[in-house]
């Protein structure tokens, strides 16, 4: 299906959402991250870089894994979204205010395109949306993982065969408490896309002769991104560990 009739079908759709636990980036960061922000500190506009905000991969300039020597790297920039809320940070974490309608990060470092797991703790700092569309490359194609969706507590994948999380089978869920953080783990194969919370798997998909992509929302944050939708959000500890084939 061309992209394009791909575009006008999703922007039909309403887009998913989320409810997280409250324990915060610990109040006293956020409420930092957030004074800083509206202060008289410098905003960071779109494509600015993310200062102080890292990730730990063991990722090669070329894509390929490089064993057991894991690097951590500050190439994070802030997504070009339209009615973006303030991207801070304070400590370890990174703030994605609430938007209207997103907000969100974009890694534009060294990349896998296969073999890897993504690792990373999020919450809800407030709102009722997702509060992490984890956007990853598959192959040569971008997918999302979306954690907290269409109305706060959906879990999926968009898009499989050009349909939503909501709509493609992949859907689960579950509750999400405001200020409380999960762990989310993204697993990536030839042949499966999976994904964990807290240690509940969730996500159990195979791919072979599914059609791949992403909404067209979440365009500014491929190929690998974080974004949250009218909701603000955390996120800290990003971690991506590629792996030889069937080293997993």
């Amino acid at each position: 299906m061309p992209r394009f009739v791909i575009s006008i079908v999703a922007a039909s759709c309403i887009l998913g959402c989320a409810t997280a636990d409250k324990a915060a980036p610990t109040k006293a960061q956020v409420t930092k991250a957030d004074t800083a922000a509206n202060s008289g500190a410098e905003q960071l506009a779109p494509k600015d870089k993310v200062p102080g905000f890292s990730m730990t991969h063991n990722v090669k300039k070329d894509g390929a894994p490089n064993g057991e020597n894991f690097v951590t790297e500050q190439d994070w920039r802030v997504a070009e979204y339209i009615g973006s809320g303030a991207v801070s940070v304070e400590g370890d974490v990174c703030v994605l205010g609430e938007g209207n309608d997103m907000t969100g990060i974009v890694w534009k470092g060294a990349l896998p395109s296969t073999n890897y797991e993504v690792s990373l703790q999020a919450q809800r700092v407030d709102g009722s949306d997702f509060f992490c569309g984890l956007t990853f490359p598959y192959g040569k194609d971008p997918c999302s993982l979306v954690v907290g969706g269409w109305g706060g507590r959906l879990v999926g994948i968009s898009s499989l065969d050009w349909l939503d999380a909501s709509e493609n089978g992949t859907a689960k869920w579950r509750d999400f408490e405001n200020g409380k953080w999960y762990s989310i783990k993204l697993r990536i194969t030839p042949a499966k896309i999976e994904a964990w919370i807290d240690g509940e798997q969730l996500v159990d998909v195979e791919t072979k002769d599914r059609g791949i992509g992403i909404r067209f929302e979440m365009e500014p944050t491929r190929p690998l991104g974080i974004a949250s939708w009218r909701t603000k959000g955390a996120v800290k500890d990003i971690r991506i560990r590629a792996f030889e084939a069937g080293k997993a």
